[in-house]
């Protein structure tokens, strides 16, 4: 008996540490519940203290929609080209005794630019003067043979096969002295193309010889070459969906605009019009080449130069417009966000047209006069509630108003 109350008692012993282990967790439990709840009534206060609401509502910027011009264009990359490029090269062979422009120089059509040697050419046009000067004195004198034979035919001196022997002479020496006119001709036509002159007005590039270089008309890179750059053409290709719209504009007599800006599309260098079409589309590519004619007086356009090329097609007018901040992109297509009377916004899909500037015409979906969303439209859904910009500034003076009443209350 006396065993069987020490193991009860040994065995109390050994549950007490156990219980007591258990109420320490128990009580840890408890402390951090009443902490989530302190924290929680803490945040709920702090959220009735800021309004009652949560998370505000993202403030946006608005514009309205209004009744604008919006020119149509087509734009694309063009190359500068000379109406011509010549390559002045020597007619004949010769030394080149002397050159008569700078490098970089504008000349005139007609100019003389370069001399050929003309002494050989010279002679050669004495020499052929002298043989016309004896065939002249050959055919004066066999006409007067022939005229003393006429008339001793007349009498039955002679025998009338010399008289046409003779006359036959003359007609020879007729032919000898035409020969030797044209024989002038060429030779007054070299010594004339001696003198190398410009074939159109423009500018003169980089000259190829020097004085004392024997010149041939073979010569593949000649003496200079002069480019015309006052009127000067734009080169550009073109769609082949656009070549109706523009052939039939162009084709009406009223002419399209065209505009040659610089490479970062950020000054205009040159206004000109649209010249022609090419006779042909590119098959790889599907696009057609076309050609507008600029006046160059001031040099802004350089032979083979990379402009953009912004050629009117077309003036929408009275079409609705909106920023072009204002349009988004996503599932439905193009839409904007219109601000409702409420300050909530609506989702309206729309159909976007052409854009000039930072404004961008709304063909359909769209009324003048709503109001869109233009920036802070980031994470917007359909009847979200927004504030403006300047509703902030109004709601802290409300509140400074109310701050202020009730502390003139309080004293």
């Amino acid at each position: 008996m006396a065993a069987e109350m020490r193991s009860d008692d040994d065995r109390l012993a050994g549950q007490a540490p156990q219980h007591r282990k258990s109420w320490r967790i128990v009580v840890a439990i408890l402390i951090i519940a009443g902490l989530g709840l302190v924290a929680f009534g803490a945040n709920r206060l702090s959220r009735s203290a800021s309004g009652g609401s949560g998370r505000p509502s993202p403030a946006v910027n608005v514009a309205k929609a209004t009744l604008a011009d919006i020119p149509v264009s087509v734009s694309a990359l063009g190359t500068v080209q000379p109406v011509v490029t010549a390559t002045v090269r020597t007619q004949l062979a010769g030394t080149l005794f002397k050159l008569f422009f700078e490098e970089g120089q504008m000349v005139s059509r007609g100019q003389v630019l370069a001399q050929i040697d003309p002494r050989p050419y010279q002679l050669a046009l004495a020499q052929a003067q002298a043989n016309m000067t004896r065939d002249e004195a050959q055919l004066a004198a066999a006409r007067v043979d022939l005229s003393r034979y006429e008339t001793l035919l007349r009498q039955d001196s002679i025998a009338s096969q010399q008289v046409d022997t003779q006359r036959a002479t003359v007609r020879q020496l007729s032919g000898t002295l035409a020969a030797d006119r044209a024989a002038i001709g060429t030779a007054r036509l070299n010594l004339d193309y001696t003198s190398v002159k410009a074939p159109t007005t423009g500018r003169i590039g980089i000259r190829q010889v020097d004085i004392g270089n024997y010149l041939t008309p073979a010569d593949t890179n000649g003496i200079v070459v002069v480019t015309q750059v006052d009127p000067i053409d734009v080169a550009f290709s073109l769609p082949q969906a656009q070549l109706s719209t523009i052939g039939h504009v162009a084709g009406s007599g009223a002419g399209l605009p065209v505009e040659a800006r610089d490479q970062n599309d950020a000054s205009r260098l040159a206004t000109g019009r649209f010249l022609t079409f090419d006779n042909q589309v590119d098959t790889t590519t599907g696009t057609v080449k076309a050609k507008a004619r600029f006046d160059n007086k001031g040099n802004a356009l350089f032979p083979n130069q990379f402009v953009n090329v912004s050629m009117l097609v077309n003036t929408l007018r009275g079409v609705v417009t909106v920023p072009v901040g204002a349009v988004r992109h996503g599932a439905p297509g193009d839409f904007v966000f219109v601000l409702q009377p409420d300050r909530t916004v609506k989702l309206a899909v729309v159909r976007t047209g052409p854009a000039a500037g930072n404004t961008v015409a709304i063909l359909a979906g769209l009324a003048a006069g709503a109001t869109v969303v233009t920036e802070g439209a980031d994470g917007l859904e359909d009847g979200a509630t927004v504030r403006l910009a300047g509703d902030h500034g109004k709601q802290s003076g409300a509140k400074h108003g109310r701050r202020s009443a009730h502390g003139k209350h309080g004293e």
